[in-house]
């Protein structure tokens, strides 16, 4: 006797609150546990659920995550719209041409996917040379991995796929046997992966490092910072791997000195040096607490970069953050010679653009000497923000006078 199959759970359907569907009509991509208003049933990490409006009428289908406060990563708003393979395909398509024609032969590593911006909410894709890093901030990808894996390895046949995984759902990948790391596609790499940005070699940790192995947000600062470095002495505070240090030496510096309190940091600049033989300026590793450092010397550089790590991770921080970013401008300011050059860098998402260059300016103004800004840049186009939530990198040029 055959047993009849279980019927269907019926589609998962949620109600928000007024203030949410005002906020998934402006194309906001987020639903928030507190703004649930109703729900059918319990759903699982990875369902698409579908929200209706006060009217019962279609709203919003997004990838539902029980485990999260952040409920509801919306995947498409508006008239209804059949979620299936060709969708995500089309998607995927969409993002790769949106980087087509950024990068030449002389750059191969860059953002593939960018999270929400591009369509893919909680998840991130970086390629390094012949390694992608696929990185996902929500258990809700999970149950959706061999489809992603299918979209990348149709655009990058033959790359390896390593994932990482954010800290908050690494338990919850170990219930179903992932872990951060792993290699998904591929052999595991015996060590750091080797990949290039403007010809410049750099090594990316892909299974340990910060975020995905590196910083590539970055690189068109970086590009700047090689095109204003000739004959100067470079200061790269915050230093890390040396980003700003490698594109200092192609563009010509006088000398480069990287500052960093981590030794694992300033050992990770010198291997990427150790890589680039034809990157000839000096290089003076310096292992210091960066806001010690600046004020107990007195060195005089062409040149001064401040690229901090995050100073306000939730709001509470916000203010004490302001109050650093206008500390280590001052202090930098200190540190230029005559016609110097400041970079100054955020990467808090809690102080918004305007407020960390109105704080640098300020720190300018005090400081009693002659200035004029050069340029204000955000986000890098491979790493494109669509909503303000994920815009979070600013940075502002200072040029001092004599």
């Amino acid at each position: 006797m055959s047993v009849p199959a279980a019927p269907a759970a019926p589609r998962l359907k949620l109600t928000v609150s007024p203030a949410a569907e005002k906020h998934l009509r402006a194309g906001h991509p987020w639903v928030y546990e507190a703004s649930v208003r109703t729900q059918n049933r319990g759903g699982e990490a990875g369902e698409l659920a579908v929200v209706y409006d006060r009217r019962d009428r279609f709203l919003a289908v997004g990838l539902y995550d029980p485990h999260s406060p952040l409920r509801l990563r919306v995947l498409h708003a508006g008239s209804p719209a059949n979620v299936n393979r060709e969708w995500w395909q089309a998607r995927f398509d969409a993002a790769l041409a949106r980087r087509a024609g950024l990068f030449g032969p002389d750059t191969d590593g860059y953002r593939v996917l960018n999270g929400e911006s591009d369509g893919f909410p909680a998840l991130v894709v970086d390629r390094y040379a012949d390694t992608l890093v696929l990185k996902l901030y929500s258990a809700a990808w999970f149950p959706h991995l061999p489809l992603v894996l299918e979209l990348l390895a149709g655009a990058f046949p033959g790359l390896r796929v390593v994932l990482r995984l954010s800290r908050n759902i690494g338990a919850l990948a170990g219930e179903v046997g992932l872990s951060d790391g792993q290699t998904l596609v591929g052999e595991a790499p015996a060590a750091a992966v080797t990949f290039h940005e403007s010809g410049i070699a750099f090594e990316a940790d892909v299974v340990r490092g910060q975020k995905t192995g590196f910083f590539l947000d970055q690189r068109e600062n970086r590009r700047r910072v090689r095109d204003l470095a000739a004959g100067k002495k470079v200061l790269n505070a915050f230093s890390f791997s040396g980003g700003f240090s490698l594109y200092a030496a192609q563009g010509g510096a006088a000398e480069v000195v990287s500052l960093d309190i981590s030794r694992h940091a300033l050992e990770s600049s010198e291997r990427n040096f150790a890589l680039n033989p034809g990157l000839t300026a000096p290089h003076r590793p310096v292992q210091a607490d960066v806001f010690e450092w600046l004020t107990e010397g007195s060195e005089q550089f062409g040149v001064v970069i401040l690229d901090p790590p995050s100073l306000a991770r939730r709001e509470a921080e916000r203010e004490g953050a302001i109050r650093a970013y206008h500390k280590l401008a001052r202090d930098g300011i200190a540190r230029l010679e005559r016609g110097g050059l400041l970079l100054s860098a955020s990467c808090s998402a809690h102080v918004s653009a305007e407020e960390f260059w109105d704080t640098v300016r300020d720190a300018a103004d005090r400081s009693g000497r002659p200035w004029r800004e050069l340029a204000r840049t955000q986000h890098a186009p491979d790493h494109h923000a669509s909503f303000a939530e994920a815009q979070y990198l600013k940075a502002i040029y200072l040029q001092f006078g004599d």
